[in-house]
């Protein structure tokens, strides 16, 4: 028979899951990832290239290990992403004239106007998410601050 006593000890636990931050937000990514599944299916891109296409969105022309610096991700990761992207007709990689050991990404007239249809996303996810621009901001900021700290 489970008491009150046992209760409260299992509350106190630090190893419950519904206590554990990492799971909250696994969990959140989990169900974000699945409503960019369905809002970038049409554009007919996954969500790891739609960070690309921002970044490039952004600003157009830059190296492979800016993307990666942005993105927080390695050229090992990166490579073949930017490699579907590129057979898709929505960008260009080609050494850099400056330094060989660069790739320099480009978009293509494609991949420029990928943005147009892409526009309204940001929207659709604060939607679905039922959040004002306000309480986006302020969570982006506290994500971000965390991450931050996380990363030394």
């Amino acid at each position: 028979m489970i008491t009150d006593k046992d209760d409260k000890k299992a509350e106190a636990s630090p190893l419950l899951l519904d206590q554990q931050l990492c799971f909250a937000l696994y969990s959140t990514n989990l169900a974000l990832h699945k409503l960019y599944r369905q809002l970038l299916a049409p554009l007919d891109i996954t969500y790891p290239q739609y960070l690309v296409m921002l970044v490039l969105w952004e600003r157009d022309d830059v190296t492979v290990s800016e993307i990666g610096e942005r993105l927080f991700l390695d050229s090992a990761t990166l490579t073949p992403l930017l490699k579907r992207l590129e057979a898709a007709g929505l960008l260009d990689r080609q050494r850099s004239r400056k330094d060989e050991r660069q790739v320099v990404v480009t978009l293509t007239e494609q991949g420029r106007e990928l943005r147009h249809k892409a526009v309204d996303l940001p929207q659709a996810v604060s939607c679905a998410a039922a959040c004002d621009a306000e309480k986006m901001r302020v969570l982006k900021a506290e994500l971000e601050s965390l991450r931050d700290s996380l990363n030394g």
